[in-house]
């Protein structure tokens, strides 16, 4: 029934391919740069494209909100002249020169419409850019969600469960505040700057000279000190995710901590990590809040050098006090653009390493299209064959090489070994969730490869060793196996799993919600409503992988029990670890590190005297001994 000319090959999957928890479980993942800054942002940008007409809008809005802004002092100024005009003219007896009132509210109400204006613009501009930034998000979510379905499982088994979920929520989360808050506050830095500029020159070149000098100052302290402060905020963040990783740890662990009196050694290292945090920490808050009185200390001499300065013009007729006054507010305001755009700077790189995680997603190498002309199985059987199969997850090292086996309909074939042998391997193949390197795998004479993938998965059932329920009720849990089930149908899945006699008993019956952890009910009650769910689904083939491997010895009698009416008339594949659950399976592939070295019923194979005998003798004698 199957054949294998292959030399025994150990598992050489990467780590991460393989079962069980990674090294790398609860540690932080490494602070990132971008590695192509201009390339990532040009893929960025490329996301506003279809956002053009409402980007226009937006820059509009933006200058004319800044306009009306930037005017507002030099206004003010003309105010300020026609007071100082009638003041003066008091104070030396004009009895011509008066305080001109009409003037000045005439003035003032310009200058209250243009800051209204300004307003106005303001609150326009951020509507549009909320509403932009929101479609670009949902297009880019959109757009990730739908390459996840079309990713191959290998990149899902290479990657950690919360490294995918930091691309598709933390990482497109600071893309839009990019789109939402930075990229219009760096946008509208950019034109108060120009506008100020030109105004701060027009009214004096001099005066101008020296805020300039001043800003040069500013930006070489802020620089400075920025330079020697990012090591500690590094240094924070690294601390802060082992602190994290920690804590977490601890909680998930709580049980075996208390259990085996760790508490103490698991505060001590809290401790420790926590004084650490609390070093860098420091540093990185000292460096960081020091930098504002510095440049408030700058910012107050740019002050006196230039009271001092336009005072002494204004007392030779060189310039307006109105004028003085004006730049006074323009070079307060100066500073403010320059710092905030140098702070949006450093941001901007955070976000675009951000984007490069996820473009990195998506522009991963998708899984084989679906044919064009795909065949159908009108009526399946379940003939399940391997014809020559090669497969390896590493290109260099076989892992699979050349096994042959066929699987006549109806019948039950169970595949034990010890663990990393490859079981799991030749059934995800089966269900194309990998690519063979060579040979062929058909299902009624029909490959595999030239069936479309949700036709082919219509024809399995599968229960896995690791449950999964989503956060519902118990009947919404097990009606995921067929699309539109009756309740009727529900109902009898259970009955013929068992599992009917224990949801009766809960409180809401079938109605019962199972919470986020599905702790409100055993993990052998979880296993009854996945096989419940396959059971529903009525397949022709039916995967168990290690199905019974976590559940108590009453409830594996249970699910023996039902095992005769569910896989009647199904072809079966069963992996176990559990060889009393598979002594009547019609044959049993014995397997280790790769190739099937054995074959047989379970008779034949305890005559042989084998690898097989050995596994079973085992086990028995450690159930014996127990």
């Amino acid at each position: 029934m199957a054949t294998n000319d292959n030399s025994r090959q150990p598992d050489i999957r990467p780590a991460s391919l393989r079962r069980g928890p990674g090294p790398n479980r609860g540690k932080p993942l490494p602070t990132e740069k971008s590695k192509d800054f201009k390339g990532t942002l040009i893929k960025l940008l490329a996301y506003l494209k279809p956002q053009y007409k409402g980007l226009i809008a937006v820059f509009l809005f933006m200058i004319l909100s800044t306009t009306f802004s930037i005017i507002g002092p030099k206004v003010m100024g003309l105010a300020v002249d026609k007071l100082f005009e009638g003041v003066m003219g008091r104070i030396n007896h004009l009895s011509n020169v008066l305080i001109d009132y009409r003037y000045i509210a005439k003035i003032l109400l310009i200058l209250s419409g243009l800051y209204l204006l300004s307003a106005l613009f303001s609150y326009l501009q951020a509507y549009l850019m909320a509403g932009i930034s929101q479609q670009i998000i949902l297009r880019m979510r959109n757009d990730v969600s739908e390459k996840l379905h079309h990713l191959p499982l290998k990149y899902i088994d290479s990657k950690t469960h919360g490294e995918i979920l930091s691309r598709v929520t933390n990482d497109i989360d600071n893309i839009s505040n990019m789109f939402q808050q930075n990229l219009v506050q760096l946008t509208t830095s950019f034109f108060i700057l120009i506008g100020i500029t030109v105004m701060m020159l027009i009214i004096s070149p001099l005066l101008s000279l020296v805020s300039f000098i001043t800003l040069s100052i500013s930006l070489f302290i802020a620089s400075f000190i920025t330079k020697r402060s990012q090591k500690y905020f590094i240094g924070q963040q690294r601390v802060l995710g082992q602190l994290n990783g920690h804590v977490e740890e601890f909680y998930s662990g709580y049980t075996v901590v208390k259990a085996f009196n760790y508490e103490k050694e698991t505060i001590t290292g809290f401790d420790k990590i926590n004084t650490e945090l609390y070093s860098v920490g420091w540093k990185a808050q000292f460096m960081s809040s020091i930098i504002f009185p510095l440049l408030n200390f700058v910012s107050n001499l740019t002050f006196v050098g230039i009271c001092l300065l336009g005072g002494y013009m204004t007392a030779v007729g060189r310039i307006s006090l109105g004028s003085v006054q004006a730049f006074l507010s323009y070079s307060r305001q100066f500073n403010h653009p320059v710092m905030q755009a140098a702070s949006i700077v450093n941001v901007l790189q955070a976000t675009i390493a951000a984007a490069e995680r996820v473009f990195e997603i998506l522009e991963e190498p998708e899984e084989i299209p679906d044919p064009l002309h795909p065949k159908h199985i009108e009526q399946p059987q379940g003939d399940v064959r391997f014809d020559r199969i090669k497969f390896r997850y590493v290109p260099d090292v076989p892992l699979i090489e050349n096994i042959s086996l066929e699987a006549k309909p109806g019948r039950i074939i169970a595949i034990v070994g010890p663990t990393g042998a490859g079981k799991t391997t030749l059934v995800n193949l089966l269900m194309r969730f990998y690519e063979l390197d060579a040979g062929s795998i058909t299902i009624d004479n029909v490959n595999i490869t030239e069936m479309t993938r949700k036709e082919l998965h219509l024809l399995f059932g599968m229960v896995l060793q690791d449950t999964w329920l989503f956060n519902g009720s118990i009947r919404d849990n097990i009606a995921y196996g067929k699309e539109g089930a009756s309740n009727e149908e529900i109902v009898r899945a259970s009955q013929m799993t068992l599992a009917d006699d224990f949801i009766r008993t809960l409180p809401d019956g079938y109605n019962t919600i199972i919470n986020e952890e599905g702790s409100n009910i055993s993990q052998g009650q979880k296993q009854l409503l996945t096989i419940a769910r396959a059971v529903l689904a009525n397949p022709r083939i039916l995967i168990l992988d290690e199905a019974t491997s976590s559940v108590d010895t009453r409830t594996e009698i249970m699910i023996q029990q039902a095992m005769n009416l569910l896989m009647s008339g199904r072809t079966c594949f069963v992996i176990a670890h559990r060889l009393s659950t598979i002594r009547d399976a019609d044959c049993i592939l014995v397997m280790n590190e790769g190739s099937i070295v054995e074959q047989g019923t379970h008779r034949e194979l305890l005559t042989k005297n084998g690898f097989y005998a050995q596994l079973y003798n085992s086990q028995f004698e450690t159930q014996f001994q127990q």
